[in-house]
């Protein structure tokens, strides 16, 4: 079956939490409040969010190169989100308050194959920093 562009919004987002192997609960639940709130998740089927993170999941298991995964999210995702999906990765690495290397990586590689611009991901990088920031 083929990803929805949401769909593919998921699978990004449950790649980046994984990225340092291990999910968190506070990612998780970041993931399920993002999708119950933004716009671009208007329509979604809620009840498909734990099945494409299992499929995720299930998929991360099988390759051996995170560029696969990339590969079929982007097949799914229309240039115009290519932004909305940086910030989601951005929003899901950056809310542990501690990013790792692999985070870091993974969000290097998301950079250059959504072929965004520098001063745009820079910006989504300080407004994450920004929102996140505790007192």
């Amino acid at each position: 079956m083929a990803l929805s562009a949401q769909d593919a919004l998921i699978y990004l987002m449950v790649v980046t939490a994984a990225a340092d192997t291990d999910i968190s609960s506070v990612e998780l639940d970041r993931i399920s409040s993002l999708s119950e709130r933004l716009p671009v998740f208007e329509g979604y089927n809620r009840d498909r969010l734990a099945q494409m993170a299992g499929d995720c999941v299930d998929l991360m298991g099988k390759v051996d190169d995170l560029n696969k995964i990339l590969d079929i999210a982007l097949a799914a995702l229309p240039s115009r989100l290519h932004d909305t999906a940086y910030a989601l990765a951005v929003e899901i690495a950056a809310v542990d308050l501690e990013l790792e290397q692999e985070e870091l990586r993974w969000l290097e590689m998301m950079r250059d194959r959504l072929d965004l611009d520098r001063l745009t991901t820079a910006a989504i990088e300080v407004s994450a920093r920004a929102r996140l920031r505790k007192a």
